[in-house]
């Protein structure tokens, strides 16, 4: 926890960016009937019914001090899909970082491994060479800031039926280049002086 702490105290370096890295389930639900479109003074209107269309899986990345957000939807998380998207990170979004330090937690397919079985030897080389991983500590995912994005896109995008992976990436997109537009920051506050504070309690001297 202290080492993270102190790398989330740490100023900006766009050599050495920070990304915050995660993913999350979600369902494809579709409105049984056509919703009643609001008008002035009255809400939208929308049945409780829906059908099911399967899940997609959306990875989110974001560099906190810089105000940066990536987002990628695929059908599932498997550790080809996570290899490609931090590849997509490195050669796309990061091409001209030194390093990119890359906060995960401790998911099966966040490991090296899952480069190795989807990369040619001399592909995963390269690429692991651009990437440091640093791992929550175990049950404190929370520590992860790319929670707290997942939480936003949550409530500000996600929290309707959205029926379709096309409509999904539609939406999911709008709300990233909203958020880059606005150069939309994360503020961490929780310090090693506040850890300690909080939890000094439980410490065994």
């Amino acid at each position: 926890m202290y080492r993270l702490l102190n790398l989330y105290n740490k100023p900006y370096d766009p050599e050495f960016p920070l990304v915050c890295c995660d993913e999350k389930s979600n369902q494809l639900l579709e409105d049984s009937r056509t919703p009643i479109p609001m008008k002035p003074g009255r809400a939208q209107k929308y049945d409780y019914e829906y059908r099911r269309n399967g899940t997609c899986n959306i990875f989110v990345a974001v560099e906190p001090k810089a105000g940066k957000h990536h987002i990628k939807v695929t059908d599932q998380r498997t550790r080809k899909d996570f290899a490609l998207f931090i590849k997509w990170l490195l050669d796309d979004k990061y091409k001209q970082a030194k390093k990119v330090l890359l906060v995960l937690d401790n998911l099966n397919t966040h490991f090296k491994k899952s480069f190795s079985e989807t990369f040619s030897v001399e592909e995963c080389t390269r690429l692991l060479k651009r990437v440091k991983f640093i791992y929550t500590p175990k049950h404190a995912s929370w520590l992860n800031m790319a929670e707290i994005e997942i939480n936003l896109l949550q409530q500000e995008c996600l929290n309707r039926n959205i029926g379709n992976r096309c409509e999904l990436e539609k939406q999911v997109n709008a709300w990233c280049n909203e958020n880059n537009e606005e150069t939309r920051k994360i503020y961490w506050t929780f310090t090693r002086y506040k850890a300690d504070k909080k939890l000094s309690k439980y410490y065994v001297s």
